[in-house]
């Protein structure tokens, strides 16, 4: 009888792992991959939108993969070893694609920086001009009409 035991559990286990791979794939999960990553024939599309055929082969590769027991990170991780980082959509923020993540956000800093900068120029300004003029100026100004109207 104990002969029988490991055998048993030999079986069981590969019905388990069986069952495990033939668990279903949701289409949202082969979305949410799918849409990560670029079409290689349309490039300006993800591989969830393109209509082409080989779109709808990398669709049905990621769900294969999804079905073998692959995370998403692991079939994401496949497409960039075969075609390389720009297959991904959005680029790692890593090396020279860190660019990409950061100069939007350094640019907004700077345009903001600029904007303060303009605007606590123009209050200083606008403040010098709200200033009286000294009675000197007055005085000035008062002999300078008089030789006018004269």
């Amino acid at each position: 009888m104990t002969r029988h035991v490991p055998a048993a559990l030999v079986i069981l286990l590969l019905a388990t792992n069986g069952a495990a791979a033939a668990t279903p794939v949701t289409d949202e999960a082969v979305t949410a991959v799918a849409s990560q990553l670029r079409c290689v024939v349309c490039q300006n599309l993800s591989v969830a939108d393109s209509p082409s055929q080989t779109a709808r082969q990398m669709r049905e590769l990621v769900r294969e993969r999804l079905v073998q027991g692959d995370t998403p990170e692991q079939v994401i991780e496949y497409f960039v070893e075969k075609y390389g980082e720009w297959v991904l959509l959005s680029p790692r923020p890593r090396g020279f694609t860190l660019l990409v993540w950061v100069l939007p956000f350094a640019a907004l800093f700077a345009g903001l920086g600029m904007i303060l900068l303009v605007v606590v120029r123009w209050s200083r300004r606008a403040g010098e001009v709200a200033v009286a003029p000294e009675p000197v100026d007055r005085e000035r100004l008062r002999a300078e009409l008089e030789q006018l109207e004269d």
